[in-house]
């Protein structure tokens, strides 16, 4: 616990209908494995979010609900004071969740059989936004060496010739890169030098360790507009069951491509909780997000810690961001369905696989953080335990 925020302490959530606990028979085929997997946090929200809530709730009609220009005032303050980036308000559009929005951008930028880029290992969804909709998928994979990961620009160079549109995923889940300025300004010449459309998930913005600094991309100098930034409270103060997400873009014609379908498909992110949720957590949950970060570092080094002590079969891939870490298990020389068996059956964890964020995951795990210190040590115990009864 510290500045008044007990981040250790542990709140039962089974039997709230939370996906992350109550699906835990239907995803591992064990309801008993501690859940470490989807990318929410066993951390109560700030109270101004509680708060928020209660007091809308108070108000017995639920009726539909405008967006009120205070919400709007709370989302480019935050992004003034936290990234250093003053937006206006006719470059906000607010929409129902990130994945939703990269689904609209792949049906307003590209038509089927169009090429899109993703860069592997990456969060899944990037995958089925472009196969499910009939686009040309285009795989430009992280290169990992000595532990790190870095973008293959030579190969993103060929990749980008016949593609109209890139996603890019920064900071980076699962591999938790934080991309420099001179490695986004690379991959953005690349972008404009083959008129590819760059929808960049800024969803973990907020979540970075010290000794890193996430840069929007869309700040840079070699912006020439053809760049969509989605942005969310929901993965910084936990609350991504509220579902209400931001797209920044400044360019009026890229606006009005993703309004467009948006409006073809009648979809309103509307909702009277999830915008006081939202206005709230950006006007008041400054400090409490400070001191997560702190929380969430610790945890994260503590982590290092145990492998490289105990379990030094794991290699753990340094994070810059996020409160997911990416594990390098191959070295249990296991196939990936031998290596979910171990840790679910075995270990009684319930992880990520790697190999669902691509092929180039195959003998990864992605592990959860975002959870009380003694529960994530726990995971680590069970583990060792289970590699070396």
């Amino acid at each position: 616990m510290s500045g008044g925020f007990d981040f250790d302490h542990e709140i039962n959530r089974e039997g709230s209908h939370s996906i992350k606990y109550d699906e835990r028979q239907n995803m591992f085929g064990n309801s008993d494995v501690i859940p470490v997997w989807v990318a929410d946090m066993d951390f109560a929200a700030p109270s101004a979010v509680t708060r928020a809530l209660a007091e809308r709730a108070a108000h017995p009609i639920y009726g539909y609900t405008l967006f009120p220009d205070s919400l709007y005032d709370a989302l480019i303050s935050w992004m003034q004071r936290r990234h250093g980036w003053s937006i206006q308000r006719d470059w906000i559009i607010l929409c129902p969740g990130v994945v939703p929005s990269i689904n609209a951008a792949v049906m307003a930028f590209t038509q089927p059989g169009e090429s899109v880029i993703i860069q592997p290992p990456v969060y899944f969804p990037f995958f089925s936004a472009v196969t499910q909709t009939g686009r040309k998928l285009i795989q430009n994979p992280l290169h990992l060496e000595n532990g790190r990961y870095t973008i293959d620009f030579d190969h993103l160079e060929q990749c980008a010739k016949d593609a109209r549109l890139l996603l890019l995923c920064s900071p980076h889940n699962p591999v938790g890169r934080v991309w420099s300025p001179d490695e986004l300004e690379r991959l953005l010449a690349i972008a404009t030098k083959h008129d590819v459309v760059v929808f960049s998930d800024e969803i973990h913005a907020d979540l970075i360790y010290p000794g890193h600094q996430h840069h929007a991309i869309a700040t840079l100098p070699q912006n020439t507009g053809k760049i969509i930034t989605a942005v969310a409270p929901s993965k910084t103060f936990n609350i991504p069951g509220l579902n209400l997400s931001t797209l920044i873009i400044p360019d009026q014609s890229i606006r009005n491509s993703i309004k467009q379908v948006f409006n073809n498909i009648h979809v309103s992110a509307s909702n009277p909780f999830s915008i006081a949720a939202f206005e709230a957590a950006y006007r008041e949950g400054e400090t409490w997000l400070d001191e997560l970060l702190i929380y969430l570092r610790n945890t994260r080094d503590s982590v290092e810690a145990f492998l490289a002590t105990h379990l030094p079969v794991i290699k753990i891939i340094k994070a810059e961001g996020t409160y997911l870490l990416w594990l390098d298990c191959r070295a249990f020389n296991m196939t990936d369905a031998q290596l979910k068996h171990f840790f679910v059956h075995e270990a009684g964890v319930g992880m990520s696989p790697g190999i669902l964020f691509g092929t180039e995951g195959s003998g990864f795990m992605r592990l959860n953080i975002g959870a009380p210190r003694q529960t994530v040590l726990q995971v680590l115990k069970r583990i060792k335990q289970a590699k070396y009864r």
